[in-house]
């Protein structure tokens, strides 16, 4: 492939693209951009999050954490589509924030349950169809947390780095099959999210927010949150043919983060 056929690839063109939790945050960013991109989207989120999507992007209120809701979506994106080139695994919750004594069993099931059995349920519908369609890319959104620990973010942390694992090792089985597996590692996103960890994590150090903030900010690098475009940069790249070669690999975007010590700096 010449240099500026390498360039003209970045187009997602023709792509047909699954992503969950794709109706707000950085899902919703990722439809846009994909759209953008010339794709074709479709969407899993929890039943009634569909309004205000983008017009022909297809909507599935699924819960991706269950079985039966997961077959459900890959049966009507499938259909609706006519196949699925790119699966782009997004759903995540940030799970309790406070010491590991602490916790509850049912919170840490919870964390596991949406933010890594939701992604082996995907990966095992969406495969078969990718196979199908000759090659295929997944892209599963981890987080920095994945890298590193994250003092007071236990089941958080561990699922986040399941789903590092998940990625590494399905690069290592599917890639014959021209099958790509990718992880993003998002850093501090800034939005409704972000407010929600920040509150939490305020109250669990009895401190004021606007100093967890300030906090979160001082250990990047760059001194600031990313923004969920950014992170749907990264992913129409990674399901374009431009990457056609990047496989296995773990991508942060966040502007250079040093710890996850927030919650113990004094």
């Amino acid at each position: 492939m010449a240099g500026s056929d390498i360039m003209d690839s970045w187009s997602c063109e023709g792509r047909r693209v699954v992503v969950t939790a794709g109706a707000a945050g950085i899902g919703r960013a990722m439809v846009d951009a994909f759209c953008a991109a010339g794709a074709t989207v479709h969407v899993a989120d929890l039943p009634g999050r569909g309004d205000g999507l983008p017009d022909g992007v297809g909507f599935t209120g699924a819960d991706v954490a269950d079985q039966t809701d997961v077959d459900q979506l890959f049966e009507e994106a499938a259909v609706g589509m006519g196949g699925v080139d790119v699966l782009c695994n997004n759903v995540g919750i940030s799970g309790p924030t406070g010491p590991i004594e602490e916790l509850e069993v049912a919170d840490w099931d919870e964390t596991m349950a949406v933010n890594v059995r939701s992604m082996f349920l995907c990966c095992r519908r969406a495969v078969p169809l990718m196979r199908e369609a000759g090659g295929g890319s997944i892209i599963n959104t981890s987080s920095t947390a994945g890298q590193v620990g994250y003092p007071l973010r236990a089941p958080y942390a561990v699922s986040k780095w399941a789903v590092v694992g998940l990625g590494a090792t399905l690069a290592m089985e599917l890639g014959e099959f021209g099958i790509r597996t990718n992880t993003i590692c998002p850093g501090s996103v800034g939005g409704d999210r972000m407010d929600r960890v920040v509150a939490a994590e305020a109250a669990a150090l009895g401190v004021g927010q606007s100093e967890v903030r300030s906090r979160y900010q001082d250990q990047v690098s760059m001194r600031t949150f990313v923004d969920g475009r950014d992170i749907a940069a990264m992913a129409v790249f990674l399901a374009s043919a431009a990457a056609r070669y990047v496989n296995g690999q773990v991508i942060a975007v966040d502007g250079g983060l040093e710890t996850l010590r927030t919650g113990f700096r004094t």
